[in-house]
């Protein structure tokens, strides 16, 4: 066996066995290494997104690449049923497609929609994957997801140009993502992000034609979703 990984799965192990957050000299005894050496493996395993600090603990963090694995073999039927009623209740608001998607790689996976019932309308994507970069809950992704923003800029910067970049800034700056018919000329699109325990783990979207939704509809749409979700946010 390769050393260095295993004392990296151990590490892990360590962190999930605490609860998903442990201190740096606890993860060093149990894992059986000194506390340097834990130190060192736990900065690469930052740099790669499988652990996290956040700002004012000193805790390491099972990081958001953990937490996507973990989803992909199973949890997704858990949070489809856990944020289903909020789902139903934005579609009943605004009587526009809306849908659930979370973080999937490098991609953005529809994990659940509910398909408006007027004429005119956007198509559910449900069980569907885009780019990151492709769309407003991609986006949105960037925007509040370090370990992936620090990927796809390190991997993928060839997808990511200066207005994309600008708009992930305007995006964290403004708390959701709007799109105004740059993903499909016709169609304007709301992306807003679901947290548990304050981590985004989630987003709900919006889409519909752009003549329904104007600027101004747009905007107020937006702060109603915002209102459902942080009403489901686990603290």
């Amino acid at each position: 066996m390769v050393q260095s990984v295993v004392r990296a799965t151990d590490i892990l192990d360590s962190i999930a066995h605490a609860g998903g957050a442990a201190h740096l000299n606890a993860i060093a005894a149990a894992s059986g290494l000194k506390t340097t050496t834990a130190h060192n493996i736990l900065k690469t395993l930052q740099t790669a997104g499988y652990v996290r600090r956040r700002a004012g603990d000193t805790r390491y963090h099972l990081g958001d690449r953990i937490l996507n694995l973990a989803r992909v073999v199973g949890d997704d039927d858990a949070l489809r049923h856990r944020l289903r009623p909020a789902l139903e209740a934005m579609a009943a608001e605004t009587s526009e497609t809306v849908f659930l998607a979370v973080p999937s790689g490098d991609e953005v996976y529809f994990l659940d929609a509910i398909e408006s019932r007027r004429a005119l309308k956007a198509a559910s994507q449900r069980g569907h994957r885009e780019p990151m970069a492709g769309s407003a809950i991609g986006l949105l992704f960037l925007a509040f997801i370090p370990a992936i923003r620090k990927r796809m800029f390190d991997t993928h910067a060839d997808r990511i140009g200066p207005g994309i970049a600008a708009e992930i800034d305007a995006i964290a700056e403004r708390g959701y993502a709007l799109d105004h018919e740059n993903w499909m000329p016709g169609l304007n699109c709301i992306a807003m992000p679901w947290r548990d325990e304050g981590e985004i783990r989630a987003g709900f979207g919006l889409a519909g034609p752009s003549s329904r939704l104007t600027a101004s509809r747009l905007k107020e749409t937006a702060e109603l979703m915002q209102k459902i979700a942080s009403e489901n946010d686990v603290r």
